[in-house]
């Protein structure tokens, strides 16, 4: 089976834990597009549902297969969490702790996932790792400015932070900038992250990140799917 057809299958099982009059969180990336497809093709067919998007591009994408969208300030204001988050994840650890921030919109991903009364992850069997830290550098969200002091301040915690560029298009060889005007830093780890928890908070509490691609203990349910097509739920 190819990707194609894997992703597939895996958004129709992802879709089918959505019900009519859900408010959800929509997650970015190709796994997390597959599924808003998928609930598109079902509103077409009389589901009713809203989102809050995670990125620009996820925004577009839900408009176009026609999906109506809030603003995370409107859930806040309403004093209910959204019924149901989805999103991909680049590493995910038995405990279900994850790497994110491959596609740059880590903050936004983040900030939804922590108003969803239940986090759903999408991933291909692939992603599933025993230690997080290693199949990918770490994504750190930092300010612009002084970008590289940052830097030095996590190379001091043992990290080997690189500025991501942009490769091809118009923007080729400029670096990489985020919905909310941000660079990130790769991080190299050198080893497998020991405690993702500390880790995060290490992060957090340096000056001039803005937040880090570490989210440790936010999903529920992991829906993984295999190279023949077939899809296991995993839960925390």
């Amino acid at each position: 089976m190819d990707d194609g057809e894997r992703l597939a299958a895996l958004a129709r099982r992802a879709a089918d834990e959505v019900r009519s009059g859900m408010t959800l969180g929509l997650g970015s990336g190709s796994t997390a597009e597959a599924v808003i497809r998928e609930l598109g093709r079902r509103v077409g067919d009389g589901l009713t549902v809203r989102g809050v998007p995670s990125s620009e591009r996820t925004a577009t994408l839900a408009r176009d297969v026609g999906i109506n969208l809030i603003e995370l300030d409107e859930v806040a204001a309403s004093g209910r969490p959204l019924d149901l988050g989805f999103d991909g994840a680049d590493e995910i650890d038995p405990r279900l702790n994850l790497t994110k921030g491959r596609g740059g919109a880590l903050v936004r991903e983040k900030l939804v996932a922590l108003s969803c009364a239940r986090w759903l992850i999408v991933a291909a069997e692939e992603k599933l790792v025993e230690r997080l830290g290693t199949r990918m550098p770490l994504p750190v969200e930092v300010i612009a400015f002084g970008w590289r002091t940052t830097a030095l301040r996590l190379t001091a915690q043992g990290l080997e932070p690189t500025l991501r560029m942009v490769a091809g298009g118009a923007r080729d060889g400029a670096p990489f900038t985020t919905d909310g005007g941000n660079v990130i830093l790769d991080c190299t780890t050198g080893s497998p992250i020991e405690d993702p928890g500390d880790l995060a908070a290490a992060l957090k509490a340096t000056t001039g990140v803005v937040d880090h691609g570490l989210f440790a203990g936010m999903a529920d349910r992991a829906l993984v799917v295999d190279h023949a097509g077939h899809v296991r739920a995993l839960d925390r």
